[in-house]
């Protein structure tokens, strides 16, 4: 078995503080972001659906916002519009549900940090892509049902899944290592990443585990151009030494997919052994965190726009694999 060890040298240092932006200099967004006029409206859904709710107002609120509806309850299974209506009103009634959406409303007293961020990162976006079109944002009290919804014209955060790590109330059957990535630093990332998907050209008929490791590559790259002031750890959804560890040991990991010939494997159990969600990547140690390959295929990607002097509209739209691997260069730290 390799050992996977956390020993950390200069030079890795060096390279992630540079690209988590670490550094002692605070990082600010390039002015050409800044200059991009956003307003976001955050339309706070849990008081309308909990407030002393009665059938007459459920019945107003689900016709005044009839996108938010569609989205949050048409997929639940209800046979028509009577039983959702009846349902509902059972549901938001509810004496558990109710004191789950005072503790959110508590804690989520306002949302100005998520305000801001969303608009930074909208601005991103824009920069890069004009015509990219500013979704609905929305917020709710899913009972721990839905985390996000994030579609190009809506967007639904359920709040009471970002409530912090401590708090009483949590969602129910999450394994640990990704309840940890329930929180409000994950919050805007892991929406740009899901909005990166817009943009994110693929071969649907490229079943390779390296076509899986661009695909997540460009996703994450994508979110890092938009948010360049935020912390891999925060887009990746690894903890600091997990990425620190990674790089100092990044020619071990590489040299595993090389030496076993895994970059072009089409077994699905083998692509989902390094892409998938995991605590630990076994196969390379018990010390590996896991989706190991989206952390290495961002890395291809990195070095794929960099030494072809790209731009991010241009890395996007690349939908070989092949042969965004072969131009990339790429060579571990």
């Amino acid at each position: 078995m390799n050992r996977f060890t956390f020993a950390i040298y200069a030079g890795v240092i060096s390279l992630i503080f540079s690209r988590c932006s670490e550094s002692n200099d605070p990082c600010t967004l390039p002015a050409a972001f800044s200059e991009i006029e956003m307003e976001v409206e955050i339309n706070r859904m849990e008081e309308p659906f909990f407030e002393g709710l009665t059938e007459e107002k459920l019945i107003y609120h689900l016709e005044k916002y009839p996108e938010f509806a569609s989205v949050m309850f048409d997929n639940m299974g209800f046979e028509n519009q009577e039983q959702m209506r009846e349902e509902l009103l059972l549901i938001h009634q509810d004496t558990g549900m109710q004191e789950l959406y005072r503790e959110v409303k508590a804690h989520f007293e306002n949302l100005d940090t998520i305000k801001n961020e969303l608009e930074n990162a909208f601005r991103g976006i824009k920069h890069h892509y004009p015509e990219f079109k500013i979704p609905e944002v929305y917020t709710f009290v899913t009972g721990f049902g839905t985390d996000l919804i994030v579609e190009e014209e809506i967007i639904v955060i359920g709040l009471d899944y970002f409530l912090p790590e401590d708090h009483r109330f949590q969602p129910v059957d999450l394994p640990q290592y990704i309840a940890k990535r329930y929180n409000v630093d994950h919050l805007v990332p892991t929406i740009v990443t899901a909005i990166s998907a817009q943009f994110n050209h693929t071969d649907l008929s490229d079943r390779t585990l390296l076509a899986e490791m661009i695909f997540y590559g460009k996703s994450y790259h994508f979110t890092k151009s938009v948010l360049p002031c935020t912390p891999d750890e925060y887009i990746l959804g690894y903890e600091s030494k997990e990425i620190l560890g990674s790089y100092a040991n990044e020619e071990m990991i590489w040299g595993h997919f090389i030496e076993n010939e895994l970059l072009f494997d089409t077994n699905p159990f083998e692509v989902r052994r390094y892409t998938g969600e995991a605590p630990f990547t076994d196969e390379i140690s018990p010390d590996a965190p896991g989706r190991i390959g989206r952390w290495l295929g961002w890395n291809i990607v990195d070095d794929y726009r960099i030494n072809n002097d790209l731009s991010l509209r241009e890395v996007m739209q690349q939908d070989d694999a092949r042969e965004i691997f072969n131009l990339s260069g790429y060579k571990p730290r």
